[in-house]
């Protein structure tokens, strides 16, 4: 029997894990990047070197930390262990 076409399941593929981690990980430099040249870019128009880039820098690693775990919250905790794992 032939998949239904109009099934909206069908249209999206699972990220397999290393991928979706990768991916996590690449996000997760992107960032403290877009956040330190932000506060570097600041820092050269206010004259006030190096103070915003460290902020930057600080903020960008506090918003990849938090989007890291809402990502990570989404996708489930860690497998429940029961009698039949032996543990």
């Amino acid at each position: 029997m032939a998949p239904d076409p109009r099934d909206p399941k069908r249209d999206r593929a699972p990220i397999p894990g290393p991928a979706e981690f990768m991916g996590i990980g690449f996000q997760f430099v992107a960032a403290i990047l877009i956040f330190l040249y932000v506060g570097r870019w600041l820092d050269a128009r206010l004259g006030t070197s190096p103070w915003l880039l460290i902020l930057g820098v600080f903020t960008g690693f506090g918003a990849a930390m938090y989007s890291m775990v809402q990502k990570l919250n989404r996708r489930g905790g860690p497998p429940k262990r029961g009698p039949e794992d032996g543990r």
